[in-house]
């Protein structure tokens, strides 16, 4: 008798036993009657011998009087017999063991076959944590070494399926969720465990089963269960060879030039430049056209020089301590730098264009930002579905598991304003992080854990076994193809050298460098196999390897001639026409911001409106539409409007809008309602902003998830891709982007100083500052009152050459506005500035719905300016000789202020001065 302990462990729960129709008349085969009821899972040694019996009798009168498993198996075997008899074709279906058997004989050959099938699945589950992914040979990829009882790693595994040796080689029917048996439908049990030992603990580990979708999991099936799948031709291995000399020395060239330089190298990991390529050369073939990327600091040089394809003479020349620079930027670091390049890819003979991020030591920051320029590169492309635009995002393993930003961004990868439609990841796993081994990095069984919460399958690899990994690579780009989701490649490796060549790893990890030290190079172990198969002649490899040394020798030359660094030539997203060939703004002026009052009007009317007929909206919402049809009938505008009309007026001129960050679409103070949803109909919603003009750009108003650090990152993604587009993130309450201070230190406030980087997104910060506190002056009040009323182009206006110089000059600019007019102007001077800053915007809560904080028409019609200093108007600037003391503020402070001097009486002896633009930031 089997000692399978359930029929529930092989059908994974009591409910999917049986299909029942109580109530219709129908027979309901209930598989736990004649069971002790004091047993909580049923099992075939505990219920009667006539339990199959009935159960195929069953079956008979009505398919669906069983579970949907047992009616794939028993029509399977009616179909693989011919006899007539019911029980005859039973007996025949289970593999001729006698036409006579009796039922406890056939219960006996139905126990082995669902043993059989629950241990194919169990090699399905959990084979991974057998695999031989460890080039080193000493560790397991999985945090605790777990071996799996229920995987036949000695004979006597098999007695918990109530097996023995003795049936190792009889035959068994396969079921309908393996690809095993290939063109075969019965295998012997031996053969079977051989196949899936081959499928799943070879050199690739599979972790797939999570993923609650039944195609998909046949699909990863067929992929890696079909025999005979992984096979390569001699001209793919060839080039696999070529690449593979390519990436190792290019490494050992720089050891050898530099060898007391920091370089962060790929050694111990040589494989993920060709895996790298592979995945371009087929995403190509299925019609991509441009892949942004992003990566950690090692390997960074290597994926440039061989991937992207930056010139040597470039890269080498970076090591050049005497080099100057010619631009403004800093450039970090060498193994900081991006680039972008576009060219022919030779294995398909198309365009592709290739960016590589730039990215600081916050090694996961880039995450994000790389998401949200592909978003934005494929609604520029009007790629809907990915087929054009994706992303590559590489990470080392003690990062992937350990920085938090890592699950923000797989977060987005979904959701509907945010996804690109699959992303590939490559993690190259160190088994190590710096000094920190995995049991003190992690809490999960694996590095790649966290990818199972957008349930992304994750392909283990073997780094050694570099047909392997290519193998994975091409599946990995078909995965995303198919089903545009992302996937995880967990190139697992070792570092030969320390944390950066200067380290010294032994110091911490003294057995695993005493093995790498004796590890043969992944390149030599490749190169003898297939001379060993004869793909290549000794000779022939050597010639590789010389051609390539020969290559980097004569652009190490070449570099010595270069005398200055030129950190222009390393831009990750350059914007073609918007800049003159030097790389300045084609003028230095800025024109005027105000627009004509029809526009006004116009944009006032629609925003008060319900563009769609038959659509039923809140009462409470009909309230705010008569409130600003009222504004607008009296020229007047609160900042929900303010706001309106300044999206709505680029939205005309095709500047595409977005705004994005938590409730943005309501507005977390319930102001904005840019989305209107119909109270009668579910998910039918209307965005009147895209209902202004024909032939207007798109306006997107997104909701996030509740993150700030990936979805600033997204949004600063999102608006590298191109300046004719005004991308705004609001933090909810503004309080809230604390929390993506990351993003605003790497990347944005030092953004043109560190990487000669324009970029035009605002950040929208209502209700966290609401007032930076009102200052005292000592200043002469009549001579600064004087002045603003009599020379108004040199101090608070924003007019001139000068001022626009001082912005150019400036890494950011922040903004405390104080009326709604003040908002309007900014939003649009962002666009018609010839150049691009991030531009930080405070809009206090207190203001939102302030009465004295409305703005006339006459403040936003043609000719108007952007205030970045709003002086006195009240009876102190009529007389400021007599003012006794001018008070500078800037936002909410000043109604605060105006309230308390009114109470007081102290209008004519108090001045008080908006400051308006608060800071301009060099950093």
């Amino acid at each position: 008798m089997s000692q399978l302990r359930s029929l529930a462990g092989a059908l994974r729960s009591r409910s999917q036993w049986m299909m029942g129709y109580v109530g219709t008349g129908k027979r309901v085969f209930d598989p736990r009657r004649n069971c002790s009821s004091g047993a909580p899972e049923p099992s075939l040694a505990a219920c009667s011998s006539s339990y199959v019996v009935e159960m195929y009798y069953a079956w008979l009168e009505d398919h669906r009087n069983v579970h949907e498993s047992w009616d794939a198996y028993f029509r399977n075997a009616q179909a693989s017999s011919s006899e007539e008899s019911g029980e005859k074709r039973l007996s025949a279906l289970l593999q001729g063991r006698g036409q006579s058997q009796t039922p406890a004989m056939s219960q006996k050959v139905v126990e082995d076959h669902l043993a059989v099938h629950t241990l194919i699945r169990a090699y399905q589950v959990r084979g991974h944590h057998v695999a031989r992914l460890d080039p080193l040979g000493i560790l397991t990829a999985d945090l605790d070494s777990f071996v799996p009882s229920d995987l036949i790693t000695s004979i006597d595994k098999l007695e918990s399926y109530g097996l023995g040796e003795s049936d190792l080689d009889k035959s068994f029917q396969l079921p309908l969720t393996t690809f095993i048996g290939g063109n075969e439908s019965t295998l012997p049990l031996r053969e079977i465990i051989h196949r899936l030992e081959t499928s799943y603990c070879g050199h690739t580990g599979v972790e797939f089963m999570f993923i609650n979708n039944m195609e998909q999991c046949q699909w990863i099936r067929q992929k890696f269960e079909s025999p005979g799948i992984m096979i390569f031709s001699d001209r793919e291995k060839r080039t696999l060879l070529a690449r593979l000399v390519r990436s190792t020395r290019f490494e050992d060239f720089l050891a050898r030039k530099w060898s007391s330089e920091k370089r962060f190298g790929l050694e111990g990991c040589e494989v993920l430049i060709p895996a790298l390529k592979m995945i371009i050369d087929k995403s190509s073939e299925t019609g991509i056209e441009s892949v942004i990327m992003g990566m950690p600091h090692r390997g960074r040089l290597n994926v440039l020089a061989n991937v992207v394809r930056k010139d040597l003479d470039q890269i080498f020349c970076q090591f050049d301590s005497k080099l100057e620079a010619a631009d403004e930027g800093s450039g970090d670091v060498k193994y900081h730098l991006g680039m972008y390049h576009e060219r022919i890819n030779r294995e398909t003979d198309k365009n592709i264009t290739l960016s590589l991020m730039a990215n600081p030591s916050h090694l996961e920051a880039v995450d994000p930002v790389v998401q949200g320029k592909t978003k934005a590169e494929q609604f520029y492309r009007g790629d809907t579905e990915g087929r054009r635009v994706m992303s590559i995002l590489m990470h080392g393993d003690a990062a992937f598991a350990g920085q938090g930003v890592v699950y923000e961004t797989f977060h987005l990868s979904e959701l509907p304003s945010y996804t690109t439609h699959g992303t590939i990841h490559v993690v190259v796993n160190n088994q190590i992080g710096f000094t920190t081994d995995p049991r003190m990095a992690r809490s999960s069984t694996y590095p790649t854990d966290v990818a199972r919460v957008v349930n992304a399958p994750i392909f283990h690899v073997n780094a050694d076994d570099p047909e392997a990994v290519m193998y994975v690579c091409k599946v990995a780009v078909e995965w995303r193809n198919t089903f545009n989701k992302d996937v995880v490649i967990d190139l697992v490796c070792y570092r030969r050298f320390g944390h950066n060549e200067m380290d010294e790893p032994m110091f911490t990890q003294p057995l695993m460098y005493k093995q790498i030290r004796k590890q043969e190079h992944v390149l030599k172990k490749y190169a003898d196999k297939l001379i060993s198969e004869g793909v290549v002649t000794l000779q022939e490899f050597e010639e590789e390897v010389a051609k390539y040394d020969k290559i980097c020798e004569e652009a190490y030359t070449s570099s010595k001639d270069e005398k200055i660094l030129h950190i222009r030539n390393w831009l990750d997203s350059p914007w073609p026409d918007f800049f003159k060939p030097d790389g300045e703004p084609k003028s230095m002026s800025c024109p005027p911001t105000g627009l004509s009052e029809d526009v006004l009007m116009h944009i006032g009317s629609v925003a008060s409106s319900v563009p769609l007929k038959d659509f039923a909206i809140h009462s409470g919402l009909s309230r705010i539409l008569r409130g600003r049809a009222d504004m607008v009938s009296k020229r007047t505008v609160d900042w929900a409007l303010a706001e309106y009309m300044a999206f709505g007026s680029l939205l005309k001129d095709d500047i595409h809008v977005r705004l994005s960050g938590q409730d943005v679409e309501r507005g977390t103070f319930s102001h904005r309602h840019h989305v209107l949803h119909d109270q009668e109909v579910d998910k039918r919603f209307c965005v009147p902003m895209n209902h202004l003009w024909q032939n207007q750009a798109l306006y997107t108003v997104c909701n996030s998830s509740l993150s700030e650090y990936g979805v600033l990152g997204f949004e600063l993604g999102f608006a590298m891709a191109s300046p004719n587009a005004l991308v705004c993130w609001e933090a909810q309450f503004g309080d809230f982007h604390n929390t993506a201070q990351c993003i605003i230190d790497q990347f944005i406030s030092a953004g043109q100083a560190k990487w000669v980087r324009h970029n035009g997104i605002v950040l929208l910060l209502p209700h966290g500052m609401e007032g930076m506190g009102p200052e005292h002056s000592s200043a002469r009040p009549e001579r600064f009152l004087q002045m603003s009323k009599d020379d108004p182009d040199r101090y608070p206006e924003f007019t001139g050459d000068f001022e626009v110089q001082q912005l150019y000059d400036c890494n950011w600019i922040v903004v405390n506005c104080s009326t709604p007019a003040s908002y309007f102007h900014v939003l649009r001077r962002q666009i018609l500035l010839p150049f691009r800053k991030p531009l930080i915007i405070f809009t206090p809560k207190s203001l939102l719905r302030l009465s004295e904080a409305r703005s006339s028409f006459d403040e936003m019609i043609t000719g108007t300016h952007f205030l970045r200093i709003i002086p006195d108007n009240s009876p102190a600037s009529e007389n400021p000789e007599k003012v006794k003391r001018v008070i500078f503020c800037t936002g909410k402070v000043y109604y605060e202020l105006a309230k308390e001097r009114k109470q007081l009486q102290l209008e004519e002896d108090v001045a008080i001065v908006r400051l308006e633009q608060v800071a301009i930031i060099v950093s």
